[in-house]
């Protein structure tokens, strides 16, 4: 049985606490959607005729080669949206505005990382047309390479302009692309390859961080040599890679196998006609972790990710002609895929990226590109908002930002002291704040304010995009009263929804629709208060939100175990100020071998290793034996209050050895 989200004291007093903050009556009546009665009627109409408002929004949003006849398929729990039709993405991001005014805007604003020695960062900008250049040069370089319609693509990549150019490139011609976020390891980079059979890797000498580079080709070339446990290689199905000169850094090709990106352009022109794409063909696949330790590979499909991206992007930021807007996010998580490339460049939106992090050289990083820029909308995760905040306001007010409009907040809840600073701060207290709930699954944003018509309070992600019908239940999939914990369900399919696990459709069925009967299930505990604004408290399995980074626990179990002094361990989270949640490992050790303060160094520099940095545990604690139940089930509920410092609370009669609890609690005191 999942466990039930408990509402903590300090968040039901927020709940009547908290200040209401409305929009301005001039940003209203410029918004997309202008009143809170406005958005009710949109909202009725989408949940009480869905076919008929999803109709009229394809219609209207998209650039079709062939219209659809019927707009929703579904039998639970395959969903089929817009059936029937056929659209190329890049051909609706970068094609449709060949021809107008948009053509000659700036598509991506680009800021390398500064150099170690105080040097400004690399620039480049794209417009439309330009950047349809490229797209079609690289995709004629895929097809060059062997790369044809349904094939898979890894994306392992920096965050330079060839990451989205790579991206809309498959989409051209058909192919599905898997983007690795840089920071993950060889082994990751091995499993997904295996995972999905992809046909060909794109990667690059590597890319800057904190002034050091991260060795992105050594990584691929050692995730191309790992063996399975048959002996075999994990990645056998690669027959090409494509390398990006980024660094200059010595890099090993392989002869026969890789291949320079710039070299393969002199081969290729820049003609390339957008393949024509059924709406429910593939598009991408993302991974993301699971409970059970194997990363998922969420499976997104053409028309109805595309519409959800454009018009959720449209709406939710309210954008318009003139915005400069910057998302902060990587494009191997979900949210750069969405809010990075497909949604802003559907909408002609011009965007900016960045290589490296908030913090270097200095901690205004951010402020400096957003008064270097002029940007107008903002969109980053609440762990950077709380960095900001330990840094000081005089980073921030050292720099003009009065070019903002509009603030957003994603991949974990804002907590309200983070919410106020953001506003006042970094807003000038001007700002509406979208505060948005979505997932790798979902596609797009599903709860989230519309600046112009809701309402905000700090802390919660207020009401349903439309077309969303989410609900609080309890265990029995019942819905629960208002201000009352329980977890969070849509309940009606929405167009961007993922159509599936990769190679796993009993899987996709058990993880997301078996939970609770008739209804798509999140993972997370949720409360709606007397407004009908819903509060999310976090996730309810076992799969941590770590600065806004999901990370599964059994993976980070099973780096662990690998190490040779770790006999069993297990792994929770303890809240983090400014991470959101922190990784706690409790490990058990093979005999003969000594706990001392350099070994647990060394455990999350293994798991760092094995999984990538964003997975390194914050916490090792070395215990005799872990506390199971007399079946052998580790309790890892008792194991989070350990960590976070709480009363052991609850019932402990099915404990096998309660001792174990108390040297525990006692170990690292």
């Amino acid at each position: 049985m999942s466990k039930k989200p408990v509402a903590s004291n300090n968040i039901r007093s927020l709940l009547n606490e908290t200040r209401v903050f409305k929009p301005s009556k001039d940003f209203s009546a410029a918004a997309h959607v202008g009143s809170l009665a406005a958005y009710k009627k949109l909202w009725t109409e989408s949940v009480r005729q869905p076919e008929r408002f999803w109709a009229r929004h394809a219609k209207a949003e998209l650039a079709w080669q062939r219209p659809f006849k019927k707009v929703l398929q579904w039998k639970e729990p395959v969903a089929k949206w817009f059936v029937g039709g056929q659209l190329n993405v890049s051909a609706n991001c970068l094609d449709k505005w060949l021809g107008t005014a948009t053509a000659n805007k700036a598509a991506l604003i680009w800021e390398g990382e500064p150099a170690t020695d105080g040097r400004p960062g690399e620039e480049r900008v794209y417009t439309f047309a330009q950047l349809h250049r490229e797209v079609c040069r690289f995709a004629n370089v895929l097809r060059r390479n062997g790369v044809k319609k349904g094939d898979r693509v890894i994306l392992y990549l920096p965050m330079v302009p060839e990451a989205a150019i790579a991206m809309l490139a498959c989409t051209r011609i058909g192919a599905i692309h898997s983007v690795v976020f840089g920071g993950f390891s060889a082994q990751s980079v091995a499993d997904r390859i295996h995972d999905c059979g992809a046909k060909l890797v794109v990667t690059s000498d590597g890319g800057y961080r904190r002034g050091g580079i991260v060795p992105l080709k050594k990584n691929v070339d050692d995730a191309l040599a790992i063996h399975d446990a048959a002996g075999g290689l994990l990645a056998r199905t690669v027959e090409k890679v494509v390398v990006l000169r980024r660094t200059g850094h010595e890099v090993h090709m392989a002869e026969g196998r890789d291949v320079w990106w710039h070299r393969e352009l002199e081969y290729v022109d820049s003609r390339c006609e957008p393949a024509r794409m059924d709406s429910e063909s593939p598009l991408f696949i993302l991974y993301t972790s699971g409970s059970t330790g194997k990363p998922k590979g969420i499976l997104h499909t053409t028309a109805g990710y595309l519409l959800g991206a454009k018009l959720t992007h449209k709406l939710v930021f309210d954008v318009r002609d003139d915005d400069v807007y910057w998302c902060t996010a990587d494009v191997g998580w979900v949210t750069g895929h969405s809010y990075i490339v497909y949604g802003p460049l559907a909408n002609g939106t011009t965007c900016v990226m960045y290589e490296g992090a908030p913090n270097w050289p200095e901690n205004d990083r951010f402020w400096r590109i957003i008064e270097k820029y002029r940007v107008t909308i903002l969109y980053t995760a609440p762990t950077a908002i709380r960095a900001f905040m330990k840094w000081g306001d005089a980073w921030v007010t050292r720099h003009d930002l009065s070019s903002l409009r509009l603030l957003g907040s994603v991949g974990e809840p804002i907590n309200p002291e983070a919410w106020m600073w953001y506003h006042k701060v970094v807003g000038g207290g001007r700002c509406p704040i979208v505060d948005t709930w979505w997932q790798t699954e979902t596609g797009s944003i599903l709860i989230s304010p519309l600046p112009g018509a809701t309402p905000l309070k700090p802390g919660t992600a207020t009401l349903p995009f439309l077309g969303v019908l989410p609900e609080v239940v309890d265990d029995a999939g019942k819905a629960v009263p208002r201000n009352t914990g329980g977890k969070l369900v849509i309940r009606k399919p929405w167009p961007s929804m993922l159509r599936g696990i990769w190679g796993d459709p009993a899987r996709y069925k058990q993880t997301y629709w078996s939970e609770v009967k008739g209804s798509y299930f999140t993972g997370d505990g949720c409360r709606q208060d007397e407004d009908g604004y819903f509060w999310i408290v976090g996730r309810i399995d076992d799969v941590l939100n770590v600065a806004g980074h999901r990370i599964g626990t059994a993976e980070v179990e099973s780096a662990l175990v690998s190490h040779p002094s770790v006999a069993e361990a297990a792994v929770v989270g303890r809240p983090d100020e400014l991470k959101g949640q922190a990784l706690v490992c409790f490990v058990t050790l093979k005999t003969g071998v000594d706990a001392h303060p350099g070994l647990k160094n060394e455990l999350r520099q293994h798991v760092g290793k094995e999984i990538g940095p964003v997975a390194r545990p914050d916490d090792v604690r070395f215990a005799e034996a872990l506390p199971k139940t007399r079946s052998g089930k580790i309790m890892r509920r008792l194991l989070k209050q350990i960590a976070s410092g709480a009363e052991i609370k609850g019932d402990t009669t099915t404990l096998e050895d309660f001792s174990v609890v108390a040297k525990l609690s006692q170990s690292d005191e």
